[in-house]
């Protein structure tokens, strides 16, 4: 098998189940035999107080060298999730990974948008709660607007399993990496 010529980003706003998609999305390609690396770009920015520096860079840089890391285990699909608003941002994974990104935008209702992030959080966690129910309508309609992805998927009434089903037929159940 060759390197992959591009990465599968699931893009999507808070709730829309990028994180578990992509944990589905691991299962099916390792059942088919696609040896792959899964990557939730959220834990390569997440440290506190923010980088002095653009957080932005420390991010790319964070997932290049578990990238570089991953490949010397041998050629592999590499499956990533976050959020991509812009074009800029898009290139700064691409420039990150050595590849092509392509995106396919995972959405859900609001209400169930907010049922999801309500779930998502315990009691004591009521600030993050309340900072992604504030932003999870913005960050929807930058998304919308920005139109960055081949695919759009509605999770609404769908289990993970049956969106990352989606996706492999999208990219092709065995074929992944080697389209485009």
């Amino acid at each position: 098998m060759t390197q992959p010529g591009f990465a599968i980003f699931l893009n999507g706003g808070y709730g829309v189940g990028k994180s578990s998609t992509l944990e589905h999305l691991g299962d099916l390609l390792a059942q088919a035999g696609r040896p792959f690396s899964l990557m939730d770009v959220d834990w390569f920015h997440r440290s506190w107080p923010p980088a002095e520096q653009d957080n932005a860079l420390i991010e790319a840089r964070n997932i290049a060298a578990v990238w570089e890391s991953y490949q010397t285990a041998g050629p592999r699909q590499l499956v990533m999730c976050g959020v991509i608003t812009t074009e800029a941002a898009r290139q700064r994974y691409a420039t990150a990974v050595g590849c092509q990104i392509r995106t396919i935008r995972l959405t859900a209702d609001a209400d169930v948008v907010r049922q999801r992030l309500r779930g998502r959080y315990s009691a004591s966690q009521q600030r993050a709660l309340d900072w992604h129910l504030e932003r999870c309508d913005e960050i929807a309609a930058r998304l919308e607007a920005a139109d960055l992805d081949e695919l759009v998927v509605d999770t609404t009434g769908l289990e993970p399993h049956e969106v990352a089903e989606a996706v492999v037929r999208h990219f092709g159940a065995t074929e992944c990496g080697s389209n485009g």
